[in-house]
């Protein structure tokens, strides 16, 4: 009966995602004195059969994470939340300064080069895709 419950308490909780999800070069720009935000950048790659929709982002280091798309408008430069970002099975989609990134607000603690930060993205299906990112100035 026990073996049951926690069978069906498995079946119930937070699903974890497969390795199918990779943020390969990923980094995150360090803090510079004062500021209360940085930013998120690398190569996400789905290596499995179906496209992953990401919908949330988080950090136990970050108040706020969120997903921005730098855009021109009229000849200026505009960030804008991103609701959702799919990545086709298969393909890669590159976050990079002017383009897609994370945006990580609210720093918890200080953070410098050389430390690292824990990335989470939730899909759309309930699966969790959990990263180590290292803080570098490049």
């Amino acid at each position: 009966m026990l073996f049951v419950a926690g069978i069906l308490l498995a079946a119930c909780g937070p699903k974890q995602g497969p390795a199918n999800l990779v943020f390969d070069q990923a980094w995150v720009r360090p803090l510079p004195p004062g500021m209360k935000m940085t930013a998120g950048f690398g190569t996400l790659h789905n290596t499995g059969d179906g496209a992953i929709v990401l919908v949330s982002f988080s950090s136990p280091s970050f108040g706020d994470v969120s997903l921005h798309r730098t855009e021109q408008v009229d000849g200026v430069s505009k960030m804008r939340a991103v609701p959702e970002l799919t990545v086709a099975a298969g393909e890669e989609v590159l976050l990079e300064p002017g383009g897609f990134h994370l945006m990580l607000m609210m720093p918890r603690s200080e953070m410098k080069s050389g430390q690292h930060v824990t990335l989470e993205m939730a899909s759309d299906d309930g699966r969790r895709f959990v990263f180590e990112v290292p803080i570098e100035r490049r």
